[in-house]
């Protein structure tokens, strides 16, 4: 009882850190949210007293730690320096700005992201992937003024996000690394409408939730155990549908925030950088098929030996392809 008391505290004053960031007006009750929130995510990375639990929670309070020195520093020399302010202000953006996509792990600032979550259970890289990028990326859209830097760093979010997972075995860096090009994707989006990042966040949620909570309720952590979990066809091709859908290929869910980030760069006539970020996402579109392919062409015999198969719910793996699959068409057919 003390335990789940303790959780649903630490769950609502990291909720309450970033609704303080959505509706502050001014830098240092932004600043005051955002330490709130990483204070009250920290406890909730605990799952048992075991060395991988401390080691990723000590990593993740430094640097979250240092994101928020560098930003606090800028909030102070903002209103100190007066010398050259026009170029004081553009270095100045440039590190805050840097000191938010630190805390978020956008590339190149991405090297701490795989290796806390690899230490993590799936719940926690669902918060991390989805909750925890929400109050720097509200930030990020306000500095107006940076929008060429933030659009250098979306396009190498999104070839370091391809690359790095080609090579991983471990589900939580694959999803690490998913999310780090996704992330490209939405710093795109800021330089058009606020509106579009958020909506493009929003469907990556729902896509994170329900891939998360397969792999959370098969305890699936690395590619060998998609084969020995996957034992029914409906199993199979739920899987298959959220990689897909992960990867962005339609007409899955996951492609309707890009096809509105295509249409927006093609208006714009943005078309080198859009080139760039629609052919690093077929090689990530590569390693999921690598999962897929692991599932759907290999049977495993030993399944019903070596593992403790849980009940089936069919419900469950009904509702979740109804919404990767028929939600898209709804929507899109909003947009008209």
């Amino acid at each position: 009882m003390t335990k789940n008391s303790s959780k649903l505290l630490f769950f609502t004053t990291m909720i309450i850190g970033t609704m303080m960031v959505m509706s502050s007006n001014n830098w240092l009750s932004m600043w005051m949210g955002l330490e709130i929130n990483m204070i009250s995510f920290i406890p909730l990375m605990s799952k048992s007293k075991n060395n991988l639990s401390s080691e990723s929670m000590m990593l993740y309070f430094l640097v979250q730690s240092m994101g928020s020195v560098l930003f606090l520093m800028m909030i102070i020399s903002n209103s100190t320096i007066m010398i050259s302010p026009t170029m004081i202000n553009d270095i100045i953006n440039i590190v805050m700005t840097s000191s938010l996509l630190l805390k978020v792990g956008a590339a190149p600032f991405h090297f701490w992201l795989p290796e806390i979550m690899e230490k993590m259970n799936w719940v926690s890289c669902m918060i991390i992937m989805t909750w925890q990028k929400l109050a720097p990326l509200i930030i990020l859209s306000m500095m107006l003024d940076t929008n060429n830097f933030i659009m250098i760093i979306a396009i190498t979010s999104t070839t370091v996000g391809a690359v790095g997972g080609l090579n991983q075995t471990s589900m939580r860096k694959i999803m690490a690394y998913s999310s780090i090009s996704h992330l490209g994707w939405m710093l795109s989006c800021m330089k058009f409408e606020n509106e579009m990042w958020m909506n493009y966040l929003m469907i990556y949620a729902i896509i994170v939730v329900m891939t998360t909570m397969v792999f959370n309720y098969y305890s699936m952590f690395y590619l060998n155990q998609m084969t020995l979990n996957s034992n029914s066809m409906m199993e199979k091709i739920m899987y298959s549908s959220l990689m897909l859908s992960m990867g962005g290929l339609p007409p899955f869910l996951g492609f309707l925030p890009k096809w509105m980030v295509i249409q927006a760069m093609m208006s714009k006539s943005l078309y080198l950088v859009l080139t760039i970020m629609v052919l690093t996402t077929l090689v990530t579109l590569f390693y999921y098929l690598r999962m897929i392919s692991t599932i759907i062409m290999i049977n495993s015999t030993m399944s019903k030996w070596s593992l403790k198969i849980k009940n089936q719910n069919k419900l469950v793996q009904i509702m979740l392809m109804f919404i990767n699959t028929m939600l898209p068409m709804v929507m899109t057919l909003n947009l008209f």
